[in-house]
């Protein structure tokens, strides 16, 4: 049932051409980065994210460790990407590989009775770990090698064998591959990340659509980890996430409807008030075209702030505030609160 519904979801997403509209390698990758440190405790915002990842701008309000640990992701990422692009076999050096550029700037060095290891190498825990607080414990440490040598033949096999054209046994295989990598748990920190981070490489190499656990969905999805161990039945995780994928796609695809829904109605308009600022005021079409998408994204808000302008059109923070300066100089907008707070609202009656 769960993967009819995804399948029937993506043949929609698909003849939309929703996909060629996203900005994969930005925008797209970075929600996934924020939303899956935000999991282990981030409390990154995508806009701060944005501003770290392009313009190097940390926030104050944010710890370092929180930042460093979405920097670390990002690279991760970034040459993940690449590295599954070439269709490697995964094997456990690469996952060690991987996991040193997930912990590089946050990862720990430890000192046990059992031997010394370092996070920030990728290097595999030597000491035993429990699901939090009284949670229950993994295996123990000296079984995880192997566990993770077994894992990686199995995925490699199963790799080799699917058909790449099938979306719904790809989505399966990497939902398999989250659930069975957290749950040898290879590390003494970033299991999460890292088990995510492979999913979505699994999803890349195939060129599918990555899937997001957002967290707003961290205790539904920490729940079907924890029945799919207790039955020992890994498909109650598989088929959570093929149904929280779906859903994620679908609020997508409604959201793109109401916005070309929109856009339909307000082309004429847009037309015609681009024109009567180029001439009124003396500017380029193709500025006049940018402030007015900027005045139709704010008819339906009561205010916004140069941070929501920079996270919606991916404005430079610097060129955000040049835009909401001048159409605040036009007569289209009233600036309010300080240097610091600073918010902007559409004047009654000019849109």
């Amino acid at each position: 049932m769960a993967e009819r519904t995804l399948q029937k979801i993506l043949d929609e997403y698909y003849s939309l051409g929703i996909k060629e509209q996203i900005d994969w390698e930005k925008f797209y990758l970075y929600s996934i980065i924020t939303h899956s440190t935000a999991i282990e405790g981030s409390t990154v915002t995508e806009v701060e994210a944005q501003l770290l990842f392009d313009e190097g701008i940390t926030s104050s309000k944010r710890t370092m460790v929180e930042q460093m640990m979405n920097l670390d992701l990002k690279n991760a990422y970034e040459y993940g990407i690449k590295w599954i692009k070439q269709h490697p076999q995964i094997t456990v050096d690469s996952l060690i590989t991987l996991s040193s550029k997930v912990m590089a700037r946050t990862g720990s060095e430890y000192h046990t009775i059992t031997g010394d290891f370092s996070a920030a190498k990728g290097e595999l825990r030597k000491v035993n770990v429990t699901a939090g607080f009284g949670g229950t414990s993994y295996m123990a440490y000296q079984k995880v090698p192997a566990k993770l040598e077994s894992f990686c033949q199995k995925l490699n096999e199963r790799r080799q064998n699917i058909n790449p054209k099938d979306i719904v046994s790809v989505y399966n295989l990497s939902f398999w591959a989250h659930y069975e990598l957290v749950t040898i748990h290879p590390w003494a920190d970033g299991n999460g990340r890292m088990s995510r981070l492979l999913m979505n490489l699994l999803q890349w190499e195939y060129g599918f659509i990555p899937s997001k656990v957002l967290k707003e969905d961290k205790a539904e999805y920490i729940q079907a980890l924890i029945d799919s161990r207790e039955k020992d039945d890994d498909s109650i995780f598989i088929d959570f996430m093929l149904n929280l994928h779906a859903k994620h796609l679908q609020r997508e695809i409604e959201q793109f409807k109401a916005s070309m829904s929109e856009n339909n109605e307000k082309l004429v308009d847009k037309s015609l008030l681009k024109q009567e600022m180029a001439d009124k005021w003396s500017i380029k079409p193709t500025l006049a075209e940018k402030l007015v998408d900027i005045l139709h994204f704010m008819s339906d808000k009561s205010q916004i702030t140069t941070e929501e302008l920079v996270r919606h059109f991916g404005f430079a923070p610097t060129t955000a505030k040049r835009y909401l300066r001048q159409l605040t100089e036009f007569g289209y907008l009233e600036a309010l609160g300080g240097n610091k707070n600073r918010c902007y609202k559409l004047k009654e009656g000019e849109l």
